[in-house]
């Protein structure tokens, strides 16, 4: 379950050592952190990363298709999950020590910048292979976060990024060892820390409202076997 943890100016949110998929309690869980990053007072900043060999592999399609009359309220949690690191008053970082598959890359996605690990793990948004088209706000976040081609390749492909390939095609700032990861991950949001505040919660929400606008509409998804 995720563990949020304050050192000095930056706050680090552990999402958890298994899947890390988006479960109701789990979602409550990165929802609850971010309302406490926000009721802080002072420089602040957080990075998000996980403690297993996965960041987070996105939906609990498992519960998902064995509560079926559950879908709609489940799929705006899962938006506003995404939505909240795009009206954070905090520079938020994403570490990815691990896989980053589906939704778990939109929410890595929604962060500020992202790092990941260079010798392990895979981002993915396997949404074609799975079927599940993404949502108007979840295709406009992927568009806004990525150039035109990584875009493309991400979302119509489904193609499996390393660490330096998401490097390389602009997902990810950089492709660290694992060692390096999650301190360069600290340092870069420590340094960030003094704009924290609602002027740059402004400033977020001002960019993405097409977005937020969005993400706060049912998704209607078709989801195989719903």
């Amino acid at each position: 379950m995720p563990n949020l943890q304050r050192v000095d100016d930056v706050f680090i949110l552990d999402l958890g050592d298994g899947e890390n998929r988006f479960s109701l309690e789990w979602m409550d869980g990165v929802l609850a952190a971010f309302d406490e990053v926000d009721a802080a007072e002072g420089p602040r900043a957080l990075v998000t990363t996980a403690s297993g060999k996965i960041w987070s592999n996105g939906l609990d399609l498992d519960w998902l298709l064995a509560n079926p009359d559950a879908a709609s309220s489940y799929i705006d949690k899962v938006q506003a999950v995404f939505a909240r690191p795009l009206t954070c008053t905090a520079p938020t970082v994403a570490a990815l020590q691990g896989h980053t598959f589906a939704g778990g890359g939109l929410l890595a996605l929604a962060h500020d910048r992202r790092m990941m690990r260079a010798d392990r793990g895979f981002f993915c948004l396997p949404e074609v292979d799975l079927g599940i088209p993404f949502a108007g706000g979840m295709s406009l976040l992927v568009q806004a976060k990525l150039t035109p081609n990584a875009a493309v390749e991400a979302m119509l492909t489904g193609r499996r990024y390393g660490g330096t390939d998401a490097q390389a095609a602009g997902i990810v700032s950089d492709a660290l060892s694992e060692a390096d990861l999650l301190p360069t991950a600290i340092a870069a949001a420590a340094e960030l820390a003094a704009k924290a505040g609602p002027t740059l919660q402004t400033i977020r929400k001002t960019m993405y409202r097409p977005i937020l606008d969005l993400l706060v509409k049912p998704a209607n998804l078709d989801i195989p076997g719903l």
